[in-house]
């Protein structure tokens, strides 16, 4: 959510900054709605200003016995009006509904453009590996050692959902381990164990609703599942104000994650790139707004450091204005080689959200020996997406015979098992 304030005193540059998001200049409307909702909130006052009136004004009456009756009856009728423009506020306010409709404001450096084809490529780092045979994808390597099943997976769930058992499970589950080890005792990360079913407001707090309702997952009792830990770990500090002592808090987490892919049909069909459910290793800082820049390389270097602890050939990316996701200040995606495929593919997210988030949330934190608060910053990556690190690992340790060798740092989670092997 944007700061009215801010866009009172700067209405050019948020037209700008709407502009670079391919949205036509929108401040004189809000600030048309804007004066509208203070004239209602100078109405409010004034109701409530009559009222107390009233009341001194009954008790005087009804003191000596008087009949305040007429009067009662108008301080009914206003304390009526009062509750009815309350809900306006709350509810439909077209100011709010605006602003909550609209895409953060992006950072100075992030590169002008329409698509992905846009994004800057800032580096690229590890060898891209060099095979003596045509590399398979990860699809034709776990279904060869009898370990990956879409077919058992879509007669109970339908497309888009994967069965993994022996060494793949296994795999997975180590993998999530060695992540969660590595930023907690690495980058002073927390590790949490947060609710994988949150409320409307978890996720209007994070950006996801109103505007993404359409990519989540709804339970009949009003619950949604979530589509990725940050919802629950950014919620931490909801409706807070933290002493600025608290901060930074980094929190980490691994969850299952559901999205319903909307929009999505026809693209990654095949495997386990694009699945309803998958799981992740969730990152999320909390810092101060003056050390959120620094923070967001730092939690970038944390995501890389498990690529490279892997071995794995990669890139880093800065989206550029037409892809760069609607709650995010500046997004680096980091993009991992997978010789099956022949290409780059989009292995983790870190965006910086400056206090777009926070505003929603009612997240602020009061500076040492002051009175006003001020909203945090927040930020979110991936620590990595297991599902697209277990492709990645498949697809670069192959060999000729259909194997796939485990990563040495892998080896204490997978039992000292050293190699995955197709069936006889």
């Amino acid at each position: 959510m944007h700061d009215i304030k801010w866009i009172r005193e700067n209405p050019d540059a948020f037209d700008k900054g709407m502009e670079r998001r391919g949205l036509e200049m929108r401040s004189a409307r809000i600030l048309e709605l804007d004066a509208e909702r203070r004239a209602k909130m100078t109405e409010q006052q004034e109701m409530q200003a009559r009222r107390n009136q009233l009341a001194r004004e009954i008790g005087e009456i009804k003191k000596p016995g008087g009949d305040a009756d007429a009067l009662m009856a108008e301080s009914k009728n206003i304390a009526e009006s009062m509750k009815a423009l309350e809900e306006e506020l709350q509810t439909t306010d077209p100011l709010k509904l605006m602003l909550d409709s609209l895409p953060n404001i992006l950072a100075d450096d992030v590169p002008e453009g329409a698509t992905e084809d846009d994004n800057r490529e800032e580096r690229c780092e590890g060898a891209k590996p060099e095979f003596s045979f045509k590399p398979k994808d990860h699809v034709e390597l776990g279904e060869a050692m009898g370990m990956m099943d879409f077919e058992t997976a879509a007669k109970m769930s339908g497309a888009r959902f994967v069965l993994m058992s022996g060494g793949l499970a296994r795999l997975e589950r180590a993998l999530a381990s060695f992540m969660l080890d590595t930023h907690t005792s690495e980058w002073g990360y927390t590790e949490v164990v947060p609710p994988y079913l949150v409320r409307d407001n978890a996720l209007y707090g994070t950006g996801q609703l109103p505007k993404f309702a359409e990519d989540l997952f709804k339970t009949t009792n009003d619950y949604w599942m979530i589509p990725t830990a940050e919802v629950p770990l950014t919620n931490i500090v909801a409706d807070n104000i933290l002493t600025e002592d608290y901060l930074p808090r980094r929190y980490t987490a691994y969850t299952p994650c559901f999205r319903s892919e909307a929009g999505s049909a026809g693209k990654d069909t095949r495997g386990m790139i694009r699945q309803h459910q998958f799981t992740k290793v969730e990152l999320v800082s909390v810092v101060k707004p003056e050390d959120s820049e620094a923070e967001h390389e730092r939690m970038l270097g944390a995501a890389e450091s498990i690529l490279k602890k892997l071995g794995l050939h990669y890139r880093v990316m800065t989206l550029c204005s037409g892809d760069t996701g609607f709650g995010a200040h500046k997004t680096y995606d980091i993009e991992v080689w997978l010789p099956g495929q022949d290409r780059f593919r989009e292995i983790s997210s870190c965006s910086n959200f400056g206090a777009f988030q926070a505003r929603r949330m009612k997240a602020r934190f009061r500076r040492n020996g002051e009175k006003e608060t001020t909203p945090v910053h927040t930020l979110n990556g991936s620590g990595l997406a297991i599902g697209r690190t277990l492709i990645a690992v498949l697809e670069n340790y192959q060999q000729e015979d259909g194997s796939v060798l485990i990563p040495d740092v892998l080896k204490p989670y997978m039992g000292g098992v050293e190699r995955l092997s197709p069936r006889e």
